[in-house]
């Protein structure tokens, strides 16, 4: 459920529930969780004997970009399985929930809901022997519907 106050709160406390009902632990810690747009698609229409020649909007379809995740690796495979299972024809989908916490990580005050959500790209960042960034693993989504609570 959302938490309304006067002061914003920061982007920096969150929880990530990959559809396997698991918030803590290294296999559920994200760095990163970049969002997608939420367009309404917006047709034009008028009927020759309108009034007025100006055309009227119409809503025609909802369309979303894709939920970016990322994290440092930690030996796990299961992003790359997911992948690896929508690679070869048997996408498996699931509801994805970002929760942002409160400062004192006591309190859910905002939940975005992915249903549906299948990877349709993996990735890690460049290996580079001079760089001092950590390695980053990315997995891209794609989902049917997007919900906040």
């Amino acid at each position: 459920m959302a938490v309304q106050r006067a002061k914003p709160y920061p982007g920096m406390n969150f929880l990530v529930d990959l559809g396997t009902g698991q918030v803590d632990g290294p296999e559920a810690g994200l760095a990163e969780v970049i969002f997608p747009e939420a367009r309404l698609q917006v047709t034009e229409y008028r009927t020759g004997n309108e009034k007025e020649n100006a055309p009227q909007p119409l809503q025609t379809v909802t369309k979303y970009g894709n939920l970016i995740l990322r994290r440092a690796p930690i030996g796990s495979l299961s992003w790359y399985d997911w992948w690896k299972t929508a690679r070869d024809g048997q996408p498996v989908q699931r509801s994805i929930k970002v929760m942002l916490q409160n400062e004192d990580r006591t309190e859910t005050v905002l939940t975005w809901v992915f249903t549906r959500a299948c990877p349709v790209n993996y990735q890690f960042s460049p290996l580079n022997a001079m760089g001092m960034a950590p390695l980053i693993e990315s997995l891209e989504l794609t989902f049917e519907r997007l919900d906040m609570e």
